[in-house]
């Protein structure tokens, strides 16, 4: 695109939204170069931009220094979004409904900078629970929902995080080797649903899968967790097509 073209054809008040809409339409860590191939702003222009969204929260580098990714505002505004009134109605009446059938805790969890955020949750009946309340904070590296979120990245990022990030054992079946996780990300990645073994908590266990915007790509997860004194993962699969099912329809309200 023309540089004078777009300088006259994009008004001012709309650059930095558009900046924005780029960066999350595209899912991956993006460089200013990247985002102005579909813009076409003079180089100094987009560099401004990209520059005030990083100084006021809205992006953040990436740890290679030169792409962005959503910072801790945008992420929050995604929240709010997702939170609002009317989707969240519906949203948990999809959960109330999954959590009937497996008769256990059902969670939506987002993807943070470094972790997954509970967004929502219907708990079970039963009197023996496991306490993770809204808002609450957990490792991608050792949760079925973040594990299901790290087999959406590149190959490339995947092993980045493996290699960086603090692999603390949570319990006795906690993935502490950067290589073991990649392995079971990959699985996770070739199945479609990720699987907690006892690896964020002792004792208890959990199934998640995608739940996905319709460019396919990873919004959210859908998940539950459940006691091993109720559940084991071989019969947590059982309930596969069932979560399947509810993330669709939770989909589907991203998209109305």
């Amino acid at each position: 695109m023309d540089d004078q073209r777009s300088e006259t054809t994009i008004p001012t008040n709309l650059r930095l939204l558009l900046v924005l809409e780029e960066v999350a339409r595209m899912g991956v860590p993006v460089t200013p170069t990247v985002v102005n191939a579909q813009l076409g702003l003079p180089k100094p222009t987009i560099h401004r931009l990209f520059a005030t969204l990083e100084d006021e929260g809205f992006l953040q580098r990436d740890v290679d220094g030169r792409a962005f990714s959503p910072g801790k505002r945008l992420r929050g505004m995604a929240t709010g979004v997702l939170s609002s009134l009317r989707i969240r109605a519906a949203r948990l009446a999809v959960l109330r409904k999954l959590s009937a059938e497996v008769r256990e805790t059902c969670n939506i969890a987002l993807p943070d900078r470094d972790s997954m955020i509970y967004l929502e949750r219907v708990e079970t009946e039963w009197p023996l629970r496991i306490q993770l309340p809204i808002g609450t904070s957990v490792p991608f590296y050792c949760t079925a929902s973040g594990k299901m979120y790290l087999s959406t990245l590149p190959e490339t990022h995947l092993q980045r995080y493996a290699n960086s990030v603090e692999l603390e054992a949570r319990s006795a079946n906690t993935i502490v080797a950067a290589d073991a996780l990649v392995a079971e990300v990959d699985r996770v990645r070739a199945q479609g649903y990720a699987v907690d073994r006892e690896e964020f908590m002792d004792g208890m266990i959990a199934l998640a899968v995608p739940i996905l915007d319709e460019h396919g790509r990873l919004v959210s997860t859908l998940s539950f967790h459940a006691p091993t004194q109720r559940f084991t993962p071989t019969r947590a699969l059982e309930f596969l097509p069932a979560l399947h099912q509810a993330a669709k329809e939770l989909s589907s309200l991203l998209q109305e």
